[in-house]
């Protein structure tokens, strides 16, 4: 998988992207990451890329001509068709469904905004995904950007040091079309503070402990989420 990230931050990815899964994944060839600094496509001796808004009001918009060449230049570096995304509070809210689908791509283009946001005529010629990565506004789509592309990489196949791990993820395991959260962890030792690991943990009989867990899990979901007992995700069609 490709991902093209394009931002007014490039400086702020490196420490993540080689840090840990997605490290390890760039390393072992299963991923590979460019990151486009917008002001690079400017068309003005200052780099400017913001602008006041139409009709007044605070803070400053994007405009388009430096977003839309850099996507497009960006675009022209390799030949597979890139799905471009912007992340934006106003965008589709992330579930794990949408982060499986597209973790089946090929390449992605994220398209992290700044300042009030982008001028919408760019937005709509580009016509990307927009998605969310919950009800809240940060200074820009860098670190949403960051978000989802963790989400992503860990499910490409071989990321992950058990290929199990993923599927086991809060939200991931499926039980009658409702997604889960995950049940409770324990490793070692046996006993913390006079609080002991759970004796079917311990027990030795697999098909117990699946149980367990997987009684766990409705429990937890309907304790913590039952929000997600009530609905199903229209993506999981």
């Amino acid at each position: 998988m490709r991902i093209d990230v394009l931002t007014l931050f490039p400086e702020v990815f490196p420490p993540v992207l080689n840090a840990s899964i997605t490290g390890r994944a760039q390393a072992a060839g299963l991923v590979e990451f460019n990151l486009v600094n917008i002001r690079d496509y400017t068309e003005n001796k200052h780099s400017k890329v913001d602008d006041r808004p139409f009709g007044g009001g605070p803070g400053m918009v994007m405009m388009c001509q430096p977003v839309w060449d850099a996507v497009l230049a960006a675009e022209a570096l390799d030949p597979r068709r890139a799905t471009r995304i912007l992340l934006t509070p106003q965008g589709r809210p992330l579930t794990q469904a949408i982060v499986a689908e597209l973790a089946q791509r090929e390449r992605l283009l994220l398209i992290a905004g700044h300042y009030e946001g982008i001028d919408e005529r760019v937005i709509e010629e580009l016509d990307p995904l927009e998605l969310s990565i919950g009800d809240y506004v940060l200074s820009g789509g860098e670190l949403p950007a960051m978000v989802l592309i963790d989400a992503i990489v860990r499910l490409l196949p071989g990321a992950l040091g058990h290929e199990q791990s993923a599927e086991q993820d809060s939200f991931s395991l499926i039980d009658g079309g409702q997604r889960l959260l995950d049940c409770p962890q324990y490793t070692r030792p046996r006993e913390w503070r006079g609080r002991e690991v759970p004796d079917i943990l311990r027990s030795g009989d697999h098909g117990e402990v699946d149980r367990w867990r997987m009684e766990q899990r409705r429990m937890r979901t309907a304790q913590r989420r039952p929000d997600l007992l009530e609905r199903n995700d229209p993506s999981d069609a």
